[in-house]
């Protein structure tokens, strides 16, 4: 369209779309009379398009009406449901605002309808007896959350923090009744049963702001380096605790936060005084699927960047946690616990032992709690699909362990995918902690159709259990971290991950009228980083890892086939793209082949590495992945590609691969991430670290860590001959000027340096866990009433759910004793008294 067309601000769509059919009656009768002419069925976008072409032949008509209100109108559509004589729109203006618009073809009349009266026509196509049942089952999530702020932009999705900031501002209002939730705060605060910040003596506003002004004046005579234990007793006589600071500065600063938010609260400075608090000491961070370990993982099936993502984060959060607890004056140690599936058939791995310190760390270790069935321990992998039956027996046993272990409760649970979100959620709700959730993918914007077509997917996928799962947790959970803005609302023109989850229907099974609300305040936005020790740039020639380089050029270049590698590099002069990914049909490498192939203006210019998967399908226990090592195994026979492809096996050495990445970069080549979506893009990340080019897919998060054409380039998925013309422009371009692939590599670490370190991300996180502790404690109504109901969505529809999943009958272990064993002496804690679990699990 030449331009956006004005709408009314006050008017929907709705009001706007009668007046649009008019402008264009004669083509809109034919062309509703052709979108109604096959009968009910599910119209995507580019096919509502298509018959509009068909119908309306003249080709400036055509762009008159595209040009105008209604132009505008059907390219905001998604989808449209087609139920004789009617044509139900769902249009989504804006990232977030959704609308939906039923046309009777009749005489074009248009009427607004709900989220439930548009989802129950879609269900006509696929189960018109369930769509016209009285009493199917419909969920409303958003009924428990009326007393709670929203955003109201969609450029201000995500900004959670800043809005609870904010809330929390105007609740306090700077009298000493409002103010009094703080205080009570304060007073409740402890680690192990040790007072923090203030005792009972300083219960009221009142009595707290005068105890602060003596405190100021005091400190304010004081050098500023006084350390805490030098005035302690004084402080004590005044009724104050440790966790102010380790200085006299550090405290009088402290303390003013503190005197302006219970006299002039501000959001800046209110965040600023929370996030300080000494909240969170022990951190849980939950991740049973795949294989979880430091060494020999990736690459095995259900194992990638959300355990690389989980070790860096873990090492930057205990870095930040211990220069927290230093600034507070607190002689604590931190504890993080990455609680995973111990898997007694490891290949391998370290994945079947209990204990393993997390390298790079002093605080921080993985526990490994296996799957139980009723015949015992279960022995074999299980894929992220099939998972479910096992989660709620490993939650128990995993939070056993935990109190036992860590000395009592955890202050923030971390859950990562749906599996490691619902354990999280499940324990979180038991205990009464702080809840985050990582979505990582959400696998409903994976899969066209997904929701409608359930029972269709179920037997592979089993969408009808991790639908469920998503929507618990995200309800459930306290703060919910994602990557990008597009993993929350998507862009323009594609819903995001958990926008798909706003409204959606289980034909048959339930319908969900409100699942999530984007502009909830739990929502935020932390991007991740690469392990810069690992990931830097190829200029840093001091650094360089030489002791690799005879490896790498093996592994590159020789002719000879083994069990890393096959295919070959006739011309190694050619620069090299790359990628690394898992093998599955999300991550598209047999994409990139594909494309490569049919392009022979790229393979003339440049030789193609892939590093994935295993080569013999044999290997593999994950069906997708099986059937892309065929497919690859055809591309590269069809279109001829020996001499021009080396396909490396996955590789596991974090190590080696940021050698990899600089040895690429070396031959002036670049990275490519072509993925169909992807949520984030770690391995986008660690590219850009070492200063290769990168050209990454724009459905999700790279689309945001990259500025295409200029710190990278943005790539589409579904076009491979325009995507694949534009990686050949870039080497020509570089051919020709021979310092643009160096700016393009410039560019890329400064945009990596400003945005993406793990630094910033552990500051932000921590944050969250502390402001939204106290946002937890003053909504415990609202929460515990949400509970309730997610409680009885798990108990009446997820735990029938699940099976239907079925589990191995064989390759079990016996059971064994539930004792709980110690973590190992180096990590050592004190042994929980039994009473303790007695009262958590009613035992």
């Amino acid at each position: 369209m030449a331009s956006k067309p004005t709408l009314k601000r006050a008017d929907s769509m709705a009001e706007n779309m009668p007046d649009a059919l008019r402008q264009s009656r004669y083509h809109m009768k034919r062309c509703f009379a052709r979108y109604v002419g096959k009968g009910k069925r599910l119209i995507k976008l580019n096919h509502l398009m298509d018959e509009m072409e068909a119908v309306i032949d003249d080709k400036n008509e055509r762009t008159k009406v595209l040009e105008g209100v209604l132009g505008y109108i059907l390219c905001s559509t998604l989808e449209a449901v087609v139920i004789p004589p009617h044509v139900i729109f769902s249009i989504r203006s804006n990232p977030g605002f959704w609308e939906y618009v039923k046309v009777n073809s009749d005489d074009l009349s248009v009427e607004a309808v709900t989220a439930a009266e548009y989802l129950k026509s879609k269900e006509m196509i696929y189960d018109e007896n369930w769509a016209k049942d009285e009493n199917a089952l419909e969920l409303n999530f958003s009924a428990f959350d009326f007393p709670t702020p929203r955003l109201t932009l969609s450029s201000s999705i995500g900004n959670g923090v800043s809005l609870v900031s904010k809330f929390l501002t105007t609740k306090l209002n700077g009298n000493p009744q409002t103010a009094q939730p703080l205080v009570d705060y304060l007073v409740s605060l402890n680690h192990q049963g040790e007072k923090l910040m203030i005792t009972d003596a300083l219960n009221t506003s009142t009595k707290l702001q005068m105890a602060l002004i003596l405190a100021d004046v005091f400190l304010s005579a004081l050098p500023r380096d006084t350390t805490y234990p030098n005035f302690e007793l004084r402080f004590k006589e005044w009724g104050f605790e440790k966790g102010w600071g380790n200085t006299a500065e550090q405290v009088k600063d402290t303390m003013r936060a503190l005197s302006e938010a219970l006299e002039a609260p501000d959001p800046q400075n209110l965040a600023k005084f929370l996030g300080r608090l000494p909240t969170i000491f022990n951190v849980v961070i939950f991740s049973p699927h795949g294989y979880f370990g430091q060494s020999d993982v990736l690459g095995l099936p259900d194992t990638g960047g959300q355990v690389v993502y989980i070790l860096d984060q873990v090492r930057a959060l205990e870095e930040e946690l211990l220069l927290r607890i230093k600034q507070q004056g607190l002689n604590v140690k931190p504890h993080i616990l990455v609680v995973t599936r111990l898997i007694p058939d490891a290949r391998g791995t370290k994945c079947n032992q209990e204990w393993e310190p997390i390298n790079n760390t002093k605080h921080s270790t993985i526990l490994r709690i296996p799957f139980r069935t009723e015949k015992g321990i279960l022995n074999q992998w299980v894929s992220r699909f099939d998972i479910y039956p096992y989660l709620e027996r490993f939650a128990q046993d995993a939070t056993a362990k935990i109190l036992e272990n860590m000395e009592g409760k955890p202050d923030l649970i971390i859950g990562n995918y749906t599996d490691g979100n619902l354990v999280a959620s499940l324990m979180a709700a038991k205990l009464g902690i702080t809840q985050a959730t990582i979505a990582h993918a959400l696998e409903k914007t994976k899969y066209d159709d997904s929701d409608v077509k359930w029972k269709e997917l179920d037997p592979k996928y089993h969408f009808s259990c991790q639908f469920t799962a998503d929507t618990i947790s995200m309800n459930a959970a306290d703060f919910i971290i994602t990557s990008t803005y597009q993993e929350i609302a998507g862009s323009k023109d594609r819903p995001g991950q958990y926008e798909s989850h706003t409204a959606f229907t289980l034909p048959g099974l339930y319908r969900v009228v409100s699942g999530i609300n984007l502009f909830d305040p739990k929502f935020n936005i932390a991007a991740p980083g690469a392990d810069q020790s690992v990931y830097f740039p190829y200029t840093e020639r001091n650094k360089r890892l030489t002791s690799f380089h005879p490896a790498i050029e093996e592994l590159l270049y020789t002719k000879q086939d083994n069990n890393e590698h096959i295919g070959f590099l006739a011309d190694k002069k050619k620069p090299i793209i790359f990628s690394m990914a898992r093998l599955d049909i999300v991550k598209n490498v047999s994409g990139l082949t594909e494309w490569f192939g049919k392009n022979k203006r790229l393979r003339s210019l440049v030789n193609l590495v892939i590093a994935a998967g295993f080569f013999d399908p044999s290997k593999s226990k994950d069906r997708e992945e099986v059937a892309e090592i065929k497919k690859m195994h055809a591309l590269i026979e069809k279109y001829q590609l020996k001499g021009q492809i080396r396909w490396i096996a996955a590789q596991n050495d974090r190590n080696r691969n940021g050698e990899l990445y600089r040895c690429i970069a070396d031959s002036k080549g670049a990275f490519v991430q072509p993925a169909i979506y992807e949520a984030f893009g770690l391995t986008v990340i660690e590219a850009m670290n070492c200063g290769l080019p990168t050209f990454a897919t724009n459905q999700g998060g790279p689309s945001e860590i990259i500025v295409d054409g200029v710190s990278g380039f943005h790539i589409d998925p579904n076009n491979g001959d325009e995507s694949s013309n534009k990686i050949a422009n870039f080497f020509e371009k570089c051919r020709d000027d021979s310092d643009y692939w160096y700016r393009i590599s410039k560019a890329g670490l400064e945009r990596i340096n400003e945005c993406y370190t793990w630094k910033i991300y552990a500051n932000k996180v921590l944050n969250m866990g502390c402001i939204y502790s106290f946002w937890r404690q003053l909504n415990t109504e609202q929460k515990q009433a949400k509970q309730k109901y997610i409680q009885m969505y798990y108990n009446l529809q997820f735990r029938n759910l699940v099976k239907n999943v079925p589990i191995p009958s064989n390759e079990v272990q016996p059971p064994v004793s539930r004792a709980l064993t110690k973590v190992p002496s180096t990590q050592s804690n004190a042994r929980r008294s039994q009473t303790r679990l007695g009262r958590f699990f009613g035992v």
